[in-house]
């Protein structure tokens, strides 16, 4: 294995990483935005309300897309374990 395999996939891991965790990410941030807005409008500077919220926004999220983070992660592991039994 040369260092253009390595680089090849290290390159393949980091972008499935972001598929899998951008959903997530932006389902918080927009959240948590959302609260932001909401407590400033309001004057409510209660911590719960900003954590719970999100909390369960991101479990349903996980919950939601499991099937297609799984995929994902199979898919990467699968060509990694070709490259493996076919020895580079």
């Amino acid at each position: 294995m040369n260092e253009v395999e390595v680089l090849d996939i290290s390159r393949e891991a980091v972008f499935t990483l972001l598929k899998v965790v951008t959903p997530v990410l932006l389902v918080a941030l927009f959240i948590g935005l959302f609260i932001g807005i909401f407590q400033a409008l309001t004057q409510i500077q209660e911590m719960t309300l900003a954590f719970v919220p999100k909390i369960l926004c991101v479990f349903l999220t996980l919950i939601l897309l499991f099937p297609y983070m799984l995929n994902q992660m199979k898919g990467l592991s699968s060509t990694l374990f070709d490259k493996i039994v076919s020895g580079g």
